[in-house]
């Protein structure tokens, strides 16, 4: 009925993209609910350091599982229980191995019954029953789980004089209602004095890296309030739906020149469909696209533009050894004075090619085109890898003429467990590289960013970057972490549109031909982490953190250097990492 009416008398008439959207899902879960809904699960959240643990048993087992496409993150908690029951016998495992499980298991004991998860002395009878809840409430038609969080880190920048630290404070829960419809929520509040890298970027962005709205506090610190949440619910055996406020990462690199976590929560409506070796997801954001502030804080008196991206991703397993993904995004916006968008209908439709729309609307709107790959060449060995075009033609391609226009990203990457034989050693290598002008669009709204940051890599565009990761596990708690990146980027210099700034209009590019990686402000960056991190009970982490950042610019002022040590607290949350 919803659906008729909607048809019938409200699209024809109303052109605000809220109501039109509001009423598109009110379609969706209504028509859902005339499926028998099974059971399913939450996301575990986007976390590098837990997700590797995951990516490596896939790597150990030598060949693509079959319960989750790792290159759309993130994945449900049930498949990836299933995944480390299904292999846990197929090797012999490491005393650091059956940690891990156990750990894995642990997280998300509702569904399996291999974990070992009761607590010997719950608190006060009714707290810590399960060893990895707070709270927990388990019936035939209800499961909840209640968990603090907790970050609090204190640290010192040498060449600043500065005390740094975190104080976050706040709740995660996750439950499942009548077997039918799950959901997450987290909130948390928080207080920080960041590196003086991390402020100048705050500065000079208005934003906070991986958060929305915050205001400042005391002399150099921010203060803001982090919200994550959303409803998921199968329509049926293949085809789950999820709608919310979260993020997701696709790629299986320590980067992502498609979409990363890097910019904060967006409102979302996903669907994933899975089905014999293919894995489509369908994701419908809407964003913001600029927010008014100073570097003292943003101003909460009038609404963000607003601007919308659809994207979807076919991933499919060819054999047990390699994995082939596709994907196509669009950024518009119906906020830009610039142009005469609205929002586009077309686009909710989960099966079309975008370009194409795009294209007989005119062209106003941002398309991005891409492939991605994983593959098991050997033992405990796996090669990866992006190709994102964002524009191009194939004439001015081939020709090498620098062409503006032929925008595009690439990522090639492998990563080796127990390497050399040495149980719980892995490294990790890629090389990330951006075109000029690439992720950028002719209008104020179209960039591929949201609240004022890169939706794929931190750095946004005109740069090479190689990094390299060492992971240790000497013993069952503990955890030795080694990074080194290393970037060569043009800057842009004030006035002049070098192609670095992602929020750049294009239109104000310097040259049509010519235009190669690096050109600007020549600037090197080199960025060095060594974490050194003790897991004492479950999901609190204890981590004693150094950062060496380098960065040499050829414009005078504009070098600068970091040595930065901390001791962080860590209860379930992961790190807060900002690496660029």
């Amino acid at each position: 009925m919803i659906c008729k009416l909607y048809l019938k008398h409200f699209l024809p008439y109303f052109g605000n993209m809220k109501l039109n959207l509001g009423l598109f899902l009110a379609c969706l879960f209504t028509v859902s609910s005339m499926f028998n809904l099974h059971s399913q699960s939450v996301n575990i959240p986007l976390n590098d350091d837990y997700y590797h643990l995951i990516d490596r048993y896939e790597i150990k087992s030598g060949r693509i599982n079959s319960n989750y496409h790792s290159s759309w993150r993130a994945y449900q908690r049930k498949d990836v229980v299933n995944f480390i029951d299904s292999i846990s016998s197929e090797f012999k495992l490491s005393s650091q191995d059956e940690f891990n499980f156990n750990y894995i298991r642990n997280d998300s004991w509702e569904w399996t019954d291999q974990a070992d998860n009761d607590s010997k002395k719950p608190v006060w009878k009714h707290f810590y029953k399960k060893k990895s809840d707070l709270y927990s409430v388990r019936t035939e038609d209800f499961d909840l789980h209640v968990n603090p969080v907790l970050h609090l880190s204190v640290g010192r920048e040498s060449a600043f004089d500065v005390n740094t630290f975190i104080n976050t404070r706040g709740v995660e829960l996750r439950g499942v209602i009548d077997k039918k419809v799950s959901f997450y929520s987290f909130i948390g509040e928080n207080q920080m004095v960041n590196p003086a890298y991390i402020r100048a970027y705050r500065s000079s962005n208005l934003t906070v890296p991986q958060e929305g709205f915050w205001k400042g506090y005391e002399e150099n610190g921010v203060d803001f309030f982090t919200a994550r949440g959303y409803l998921s619910f199968d329509a049926t055996k293949h085809i789950n739906m999820q709608f919310g406020q979260d993020r997701f990462a696709v790629g299986n690199g320590y980067r992502s020149m498609i979409l990363s976590g890097f910019s904060p929560a967006y409102l979302f409506f996903k669907i994933n469909t899975k089905v014999w070796k293919f894995n489509y997801t369908n994701l419908f954001t809407e964003m913001t696209a600029d927010v008014q502030g100073n570097p003292g804080g943003l101003t909460g008196s009038s609404r963000y533009p607003d601007k919308y991206m659809a994207l979807h991703h076919l991933s499919f397993n060819i054999g047990e050894k390699l994995n082939i993904g596709v994907f196509e995004s669009i950024i518009f916006s119906n906020s830009d004075s610039t142009s005469n968008n609205s929002f586009e209908l077309k686009y909710l439709n989960p099966v079309i090619f975008y370009r194409a729309i795009e294209q007989q609307n005119g062209s106003p709107d941002n398309a991005l085109v891409g492939v991605d790959f994983k593959w098991l060449p050997a033992k405990r060995l796996v090669i990866y890898g992006q190709w994102v075009f964002d524009e191009f033609l194939l004439d001015n391609l081939t020709e090498g003429n620098g062409w503006w226009g032929n925008k595009w990203g690439a990522q090639l990457g492998g990563e080796y467990i127990d390497a050399f034989g040495i149980s719980n050693l892995d490294l990790q290598g890629e090389i990330n590289v951006a075109r000029p002008y690439a992720y950028s669009h002719n209008t104020q709204y179209g960039s591929y960013s949201n609240y004022r940051q890169p939706l794929a890599h931190p750095l946004g565009a005109n740069f090479r970057e190689v990094v390299g990761i060492v992971r240790y596990q000497p013993v069952d708690k503990l955890s030795i972490t080694g990074k080194l990146i290393l970037a060569t980027y043009g800057e842009d210099e004030i006035g002049r549109n070098f192609g670095k700034n992602i929020l750049l209009q294009n239109t104000t590019r310097e040259a049509d031909f010519g235009n190669e990686i690096g050109q600007g402000i020549d600037t090197d960056l080199t960025f060095a982490d060594l974490t050194v991190s003790y897991h004492w009970k479950h999901n609190f982490f204890i981590d004693l953190k150094h950062i060496y950042r380098q960065l040499d610019s050829a414009q005078q002022g504009l070098s600068n250097d970091t040595n930065f040590t901390s001791v962080v607290l860590r209860w379930n949350v992961p790190q807060r990492l900002n690496e660029f």
